[in-house]
């Protein structure tokens, strides 16, 4: 059974980065789509970023892209997200996720398409 583990976060200053990992266990990760997801207190949980099994393609919400970068290392079973000039509004918990055979939901970054989820990790971005 496939185990995520998000580390990396923290509090960090306005302007600011982190790299957030996903590290696997129990199964590789090459055969799935993995993302990102995250949910700031009083809000439902959104969809930050998503990687294809396939092709390694990458798909962003809007808020975040040119900022954030998703990438996999199937070699560390590890999937990261660089996260560079921080806003107080990235403020939330972070998720990853995964799941087989998941395209439209990895490119629509919808939640309900990913079965297995990690237990998140906070990013505080505060001055």
């Amino acid at each position: 059974q496939l185990q995520l583990v998000e580390s990396g976060g923290g509090l960090v200053q306005p302007g600011g980065s982190l790299r957030l990992s996903c590290a696997a266990s129990g199964s590789t990760l090459d055969d799935y789509f993995i993302g990102w997801f995250r949910q700031a207190p009083g809000k439902e949980r959104e969809g930050v970023s998503c990687i294809s099994s396939s092709d390694g393609s990458t798909y962003y919400t809007d808020s975040v892209k040119g900022r954030f970068t998703i990438s996999r290392d199937n070699a560390k079973n590890t999937v990261y997200l660089q996260m560079n000039s921080l806003k107080p509004e990235d403020t939330a918990v972070y998720y990853c996720a995964a799941d087989y055979g998941i395209s439209w939901y990895c490119v629509n970054l919808v939640t309900m398409g990913f079965a297995s989820w990690g237990q998140g990790t906070q990013v505080t971005v505060s001055s």
